[in-house]
């Protein structure tokens, strides 16, 4: 399973208003620039937040986005739901309806497990987890990850 580049960009782009908006907007272009995202697909990634609520647009040559609360109080869960939907990592979570073993598979238990971990850490991490996290990495050399 591997979460889009709209999430990851989203995040990745959530985090930096976290981190730079000091009550100001931020404009996109900066957000870009930092996060190593084009502005045309930020502007794409950018759209679904802003028609959920989760992201304030401000025009005019002052202009730019804000988060629309505290970033304490928004939860990863939340920025994934709007820009991928549900996480459901094989069909038959989603609905019963879809496989005739569903209830009756061990397989089945196991991708439910799985799914409720994924559930528990984007619920119980937020924008203020991660912000506070990079500012931490900040300085230090990199880690990347591969599996």
């Amino acid at each position: 399973m591997k979460l889009s580049t709209k999430v990851r960009y989203g995040t990745r782009a959530m985090m930096d208003l976290a981190m730079n908006q000091n009550g100001e907007p931020v404009q996109l272009k900066d957000i870009a620039k930092r996060q190593q995202v084009s502005l045309s697909y930020l502007e794409h990634v950018i759209g679904p937040l802003v028609a959920a609520g989760l992201v304030k647009s401000t025009r005019g040559s002052k202009g730019g986005v804000t988060l629309s609360r505290p970033p304490e109080e928004i939860r990863l869960s939340e920025i994934v739901e709007i820009l991928e939907g549900p996480l459901a990592i094989v069909d038959c979570l989603r609905s019963h309806e879809y496989c005739p073993r569903a209830g009756a598979c061990a397989t089945q238990d196991v991708w439910g497990k799985l799914k409720m971990a994924m559930d528990e850490v984007l619920e119980n991490t937020t924008l203020r987890d991660l912000a506070d996290e990079q500012k931490a990495k900040e300085g230090k050399t990199a880690v990347t990850y591969q599996i």
